[in-house]
């Protein structure tokens, strides 16, 4: 017996599967062949229905124009597909795409078909990496198909206008309906939410690259500060990772200047107004009470974990050695400093010119409390164990120790955002361990998009640590892992008590109860 399968290709606007009308019951029906012919049409239907449920395979543009996600001429509402636009022979450039037809096809679009452009900088935001952000564009774009176009750093100091010239021939293959009688297809674009924007300072350093200390007024900022209409925020730009904001503080005013300001009351009219239009600079100063990254608030919430320790500190009179590899702009060892009084701090830095700025411009400063070393993270770390290995002849010591790496990688190739591949290999990790001596946190601010990396560092963390915690945040790429080579400060068995301890030896406000409710234990 043999087998016909007939297949008519239609103008449907999705992929439909494929229904069998064989009967099985028949006399003339073999069993053997027939079984097959329906695992076959099995197979095929579920290719067909993970083209039609919009999981995340990449196709090319060449698949779409061949029908792999229906007629492209007819809108299909709630149709989403991810797929490379360009190609070598066709196109400069090649771009990550999403192909979105509104769920509701109304009489109130604006637009037939509209192109999104998403700048690498925003790409991450969920606004645009989740499906349920994408539709809130779709739905503010007013767009019956949205196309919406994620530049990445193959894009980088590229003009805008190249960049639309290329697209345009390549979007025209998926505008909808006759698109002779349709309007041109316009360009839409994501900004960096900045609404205002002074730059302060623009630097390079041999280290680092590229640096921009910059104080920004955002589009959605809320609130204000005295006379001030808006929230202002000073950032530190690192441009080796395409705009990466490495730092922000909040800018608050200084009631010291404004104290300055009335004593000059009865000066020239002239006078008050070159010293007002100096002196708007010169009347804010960093908020040390702010986090600007909700992964510094993950930290210091982590810190939970080893809250009786903290506690017991606290109340000896004992400080508590806490070192953190990388400074940035000083903000989060500031905090720290300001939030617990009983721990020491010492910061170690690679690039002086980032201490500079630090200084300069986001008021970090030093004392006894706090310390700054410039030179290699991970060499201060190995001669701090060599160092401790001589003065106490092996005999561990009995204080707590806790170690932060929160160190922005230049080499991405690996995978890894933060930190750097070799804060993250077995040489130092040991060391890290030998660090700590008998107990203590090794925390450390995780940044891969990559599921294999991220699963490969912890994996390397589990097989020197006894215990390993993690915080992912929600909101963020982010995540902070916390380990430990023993239990002898952890907290583990009554959490929500060293919360309500942690909370109480916290100088400044911090929402660790909602930050613990997404610590979860790994090890």
């Amino acid at each position: 017996m043999t087998f016909m399968v007939v297949m008519v290709k239609g103008k449907m606007g999705a992929v439909q599967t494929i229904k069998s009308s064989l009967d099985q019951s028949a006399e003339y029906c073999n069993m053997k062949q027939a079984t097959a012919v329906i695992r076959a049409l099995g197979n095929e239907n579920i290719v067909r229905e993970s083209y039609s449920s919009g999981v995340d395979v990449l196709l090319s543009l060449r698949d779409l124009q061949l029908g792999a996600i229906g007629d492209l001429k007819v809108i299909v509402p709630g149709r989403r597909r991810q797929f490379i636009l360009g190609e070598q022979e066709t196109s400069l450039y090649c771009y990550k795409a999403v192909l979105l037809d509104a769920k509701k096809q109304t009489e109130t679009f604006v637009y037939h078909c509209g192109v999104f452009i998403v700048p690498k900088a925003r790409a991450q935001e969920w606004l645009f990496a989740s499906a349920e952000g994408q539709w809130h564009v779709v739905e503010s774009a007013k767009a019956a198909r949205l196309i919406m176009v994620f530049l990445d750093s193959r894009h980088a100091n590229i003009d805008m206008d190249i960049i639309k010239k290329d697209l345009s021939p390549l979007v025209k293959d998926l505008e909808p309906g006759n698109p002779e009688e349709e309007a041109p297809i316009p360009f839409m674009m994501a900004g960096d939410g900045v609404k205002q924007r002074d730059i302060l300072q623009e630097a390079t350093s041999e280290l680092t690259g590229p640096m921009v200390v910059e104080d920004v007024v955002y589009e959605n900022a809320d609130g204000d500060q005295g006379s001030m209409p808006e929230k202002m925020f000073r950032r530190l730009i690192f441009g080796r990772s395409s705009g990466l904001v490495q730092s922000e503080a909040l800018l608050i005013r200084d009631p010291h200047s404004d104290e300055t300001d009335k004593k000059n009351k009865n000066a020239s009219a002239t006078s008050k107004k070159r010293r007002s239009k100096k002196g708007s600079k010169n009347s804010l100063r960093v908020d040390h009470s702010f986090l600007g990254s909700s992964y510094h608030s993950g930290i210091i919430s982590g810190l939970s974990l080893v809250a009786s320790a903290l506690g017991a500190a606290s109340t000896s009179g004992e400080k508590v050695s806490t070192t953190v590899i990388g400074l940035g702009a000083g903000c989060f060892p500031m905090f720290l400093r300001g939030c617990l009084p009983f721990v020491d701090i010492e910061v170690v830095e690679l690039d002086p010119l980032v201490a500079e700025l630090a200084k300069k411009y986001f008021g970090f400063s030093v004392d006894e409390q706090l310390k700054v070393h410039l030179g290699d993270g991970i060499k201060f770390v190995e001669d701090s164990v060599a160092a401790n290995h001589s003065v106490s002849n092996g005999s561990g010591s009995n204080a707590i120790k806790i170690l932060i790496i929160d160190v922005d990688s230049s080499d991405l190739s690996s995978g890894l955002s933060c930190p750097p591949e070799n804060f993250v290999e077995d040489p130092f990790l040991q060391k890290a361990k030998e660090f700590l001596s008998e107990g203590g946190l090794f925390i450390i601010n995780l940044v891969s998009r990559s599921s294999s990396v991220r699963e490969m560092v912890v994996s390397r963390l589990r097989a020197v640590f006894e215990h390993l915690y993690s915080l992912q945040l929600e909101e963020d790429i982010n995540e902070v892992l916390f380990a430990s080579p023993s239990e002898r400060y952890l907290d583990v068995n009554n959490l929500d008590a060293a919360v309500t301890k942690l909370k109480d030896l916290l100088k400044f406000p911090v929402d660790v109860e909602s930050d613990i409710k997404k610590l979860q234990r790994l090890q």
